[in-house]
């Protein structure tokens, strides 16, 4: 059997990028039973409610739901389990020193296989206030409208 090469996206978390502003990204390995693995192959997750907690210099995801695997027996795994997390010491202490920050947290943003291996995108944020949200929305709208109307020149320069 041929090895996996690539990258392929498993779940995402759009609410997180809009929810926080991103400070820093760390890739980081998981954990996993077999069961899990099976689950994630068949691209089956959810990253909505997920946060991480550094605790006895080790990194947890908690809250990520991974469906039982279906064909499972009595060997499948809870769905909502505590997960570790995979990290250098450093970056496991550059986390802990800045998450301790007022208003920083660990999210993360993104689950997918990396040659054949599972990974956590994980971000270390901060909440963002309301207006803050509002005015990254304003910005995306204004952005998408510039690049209408320079589609629509191009397209009347070409004709």
């Amino acid at each position: 059997m041929a090895k996996e090469k690539g990258r392929k996206l498993i779940a995402q978390n759009k609410k997180a990028r809009h929810d926080y502003q991103i400070l820093d990204t760390y890739e980081a390995g998981l954990v996993l039973t077999g069961t899990e693995v099976k689950s994630l192959r068949q691209g089956r997750a959810s990253l909505v409610d997920g946060f991480v907690q550094l605790d006895g210099h080790e990194a947890w995801l908690h809250n990520v739901h991974v469906p039982e695997y279906s064909q499972g027996t009595w060997t499948n795994h809870s769905a909502r389990r505590k997960r570790k997390l995979l990290l250098h010491r450093v970056e496991i202490d550059k986390l802990e020193s800045k998450s301790h920050e007022t208003g920083h947290t660990i999210v993360p943003l993104a689950l997918y296989f990396k040659d054949g291996r599972a990974k956590v995108e994980i971000a270390l944020a901060r909440g963002k206030k309301e207006y803050d949200k509002r005015q990254t929305l304003r910005e995306k709208q204004d952005r998408r409208e510039a690049e209408r109307t320079i589609s629509a020149i191009r397209r009347k320069q070409r004709a």
